[in-house]
């Protein structure tokens, strides 16, 4: 909490405004998809570099900032550029934003990231709505929320039975269509992996039998963090490539 604490100080300095009024929906950007940043009206950007106890992100289509502003009527906060377990950071770290986003007033996480397509009716360019998730590293000691609980944040046993709302992803549907994305639109279980290896077969076919649809390296332990600090998540993986 300590860590947290400094870093919204230095934020909420840094972001004038946000004091007045904080945001309400943060964007965690996944592997090529921080152009969403781009849509932000008045910008504010706040270089991870600058942030205390903040890592750095080392992948390439990652950025490396927070963007404040306003994207449609609401005020936001997309991260540009995640941190991922692969990286060398503990699965808290990784969660880390999450709970600043939650410090700072957000409800409501929009977690993105590129994908696998395990499902075989799925097509390149495809946009899966999250249902669920299933994870190994979380169920074998990979869980964010390993380790002294801090009530401040949430119980120490929390549920994720409705880790992705349904009136989210109907919002996201209803959303998708009336911009006539609905013929690339599909809904699934994303299966996610530590990394940074890519799958062998017989894993993609462990995956497909235990009712993966998707697979990526991160995510989860994002939206753990988020079900533990009472937000809602909206979860959504672009389909990169068909896994074989």
């Amino acid at each position: 909490m300590e860590d947290v604490s400094v870093i919204v100080s230095y934020l909420r300095t840094r972001v004038k405004s946000l004091s007045l009024k904080s945001p309400e929906i943060a964007i965690v950007c996944g592997s090529g998809l921080s152009g969403l940043s781009e849509l932000i009206r008045d910008p504010v950007r706040v270089p991870y570099k600058d942030i205390p106890h903040f890592p750095e992100s080392t992948v390439a289509g990652h950025g490396t900032e927070l963007v404040f502003g306003t994207l449609g009527s609401r005020s936001v906060v997309a991260q540009r550029g995640r941190f991922h377990h692969y990286e060398g950071n503990a699965y808290g770290k990784v969660a880390l934003p999450v709970r600043v986003f939650a410090a700072l007033g957000c409800k409501v996480m929009i977690a993105t990231n590129a994908a696998g397509g395990l499902n075989p009716t799925f097509n390149v360019g495809d946009i899966m709505i999250i249902n669920d998730h299933i994870s190994f590293p979380t169920l074998t000691g990979g869980n964010p929320l390993i380790g002294a609980n801090d009530e401040g944040f949430g119980p120490r046993f929390p549920g994720l039975t409705y880790a992705y709302p349904a009136k989210l992803k109907d919002l996201a549907e209803e959303a998708a269509r009336a911009r006539g994305l609905g013929d690339y639109l599909q809904q699934g279980v994303y299966f996610h992996t530590s990394g940074p290896t890519y799958e062998t077969p017989h894993e993609i076919r462990a995956m497909r039998i235990l009712g993966g649809d998707s697979v990526g390296m991160s995510t989860v332990p994002e939206v753990i963090a988020a079900a533990h600090c009472g937000m809602s998540v909206l979860g959504l993986s672009l389909i990169t490539n068909q896994c074989r």
